[in-house]
């Protein structure tokens, strides 16, 4: 029997650099709702969780996603210098799951073949690895603040593709148990599996140009699919 998948969104009501993003309207619906439909068409998940306080994000969630599980979040939950993975620990313990996929409603253009395939690399790979989380790769001279060179040899100047990749935590989706998140207070275990995800398709929506950019990339993908 295949283990039982919740995909948790947790959304706050207010946001200091895109006010009211969550909720505001790319490709005309809003922001949140891409994120859902994505997870919803991946075919891996059960249960669809949105952690809120907002009232706004609760109204449109009943409209348009009457079967997700809306959590109102404690309001000592609610301060945004909290650690996300307290959040979490408040969530899981209000529904029931053996695996949990932590997403944000920032990434609209998160494909559902995408969320596939990390759901199955994860269920594959359960006993050797306790969590997953994706990643963007990066292949560019990189230097650290004091001008240390950090994945090159300035003397040597290899062309970017054949410099060793490295990859940055790029925050789109979160593979743990509740054990796992227990054990070590945090969505990434001791035991992580790295998942590539495409620049594009990771595009994370942090400030008000991101939003502008979001919203031509979604026309152009949606464009891209309508003609395949």
């Amino acid at each position: 029997m295949r283990p039982t998948v919740a995909a948790i969104i947790p959304m706050r009501h207010d946001s200091k650099r895109v006010p009211g993003k969550n909720w505001r309207p790319l490709g005309g619906r809003p922001l949140f709702c891409h994120i859902v439909d994505s997870l919803r068409m991946s075919g891996m998940i059960d249960r669809i969780v949105i952690d809120t306080d907002s009232d706004a994000i609760r109204a449109i969630a009943s409209k348009e996603f009457p079967d997700a599980i809306l959590i109102d979040r404690p309001q000592h939950l609610r301060d945004d210098m909290l650690p996300m993975n307290d959040v979490l620990l408040h969530t899981t313990s209000c529904a029931a799951a053996d695996i949990y996929l932590q997403t944000h409603s920032t990434n609209p253009l998160l494909h559902p073949d995408t969320i596939t395939a990390a759901v199955k690399r994860f269920m594959d790979a359960r006993g050797q690895h306790d969590s997953l989380f994706s990643v963007t790769r990066l292949q560019q001279r990189l230097w650290d603040r004091f001008s240390r060179p950090v994945n090159h040899n300035p003397a040597v100047l290899e062309r970017t593709q054949d410099l060793p990749p490295l990859y940055f935590e790029n925050s789109c989706f979160y593979i743990f148990t509740r054990a796992s998140l227990e054990k070590f207070r945090n969505r990434i275990g001791g035991s992580p599996i790295m998942f590539e995800v495409d620049r594009i398709e990771a595009w994370d929506i942090d400030e008000e140009a991101d939003f502008t950019i979001a919203e031509m990339l979604y026309q152009t993908v949606r464009q891209r699919r309508s003609a395949a």
